[in-house]
């Protein structure tokens, strides 16, 4: 049960976030903030999420409630498992250091509460088309893509699964 606790004690809400940021901020660590549904999470998650770690000292992940998910036009049966269950299984990842949902259509509010000195999104994305890049470069901060690995996606997990 005490591992359990010190995992979901890596989900914070808003207002948690902003007293764990200025504490953050004291000490000088390098914020990297993504964010995503990670409804299914497989090998491309981890590469992708521990090459944003890398980028600093702390990663904070966004994770899209279930209503947002639904709004994102995902599909009729997404997400698959529920907000708590999603952020769970990112929380338990070593490389995370917090969690946190948001419920908007895009992560904006998330990116504008933390100002993290590093915003990531995949590579299928233009830098100038990432929610939230224009808050970043504003205060000296970067912004940066990172290739998905190859076949890896959690449609084609769903697809095979219906398939069997």
């Amino acid at each position: 049960m005490k591992a359990l606790q010190i995992i979901t004690n890596k989900i914070v809400t808003r207002e948690e976030l902003k007293w764990i940021l200025s504490r953050w901020n004291l000490k000088g660590e390098k914020v990297v903030f993504t964010n995503g549904c990670f409804d299914l999470l497989h090998q491309g998650h981890i590469d992708y999420l521990s090459k944003a770690a890398d980028l600093g000292t702390k990663l904070v992940v966004g994770v899209n409630t279930d209503n947002s998910v639904k709004r994102l036009g995902k599909g009729e049966n997404r997400p698959i498992q529920d907000e708590k269950s999603r952020a769970i299984i990112m929380a338990a990842l070593h490389f995370v250091s917090l969690v946190v949902l948001f419920d908007e259509a895009t992560p904006l509010n998330l990116v504008e509460l933390l100002n993290p000195q590093v915003l990531v999104k995949g590579s299928d994305y233009k830098i100038e088309n990432i929610v939230g890049h224009e808050v970043v470069l504003k205060h000296g901060g970067e912004v940066k893509t990172i290739d998905f690995l190859e076949g890896f996606s959690t449609t084609k997990i769903i697809d095979k699964a219906r398939k069997t």
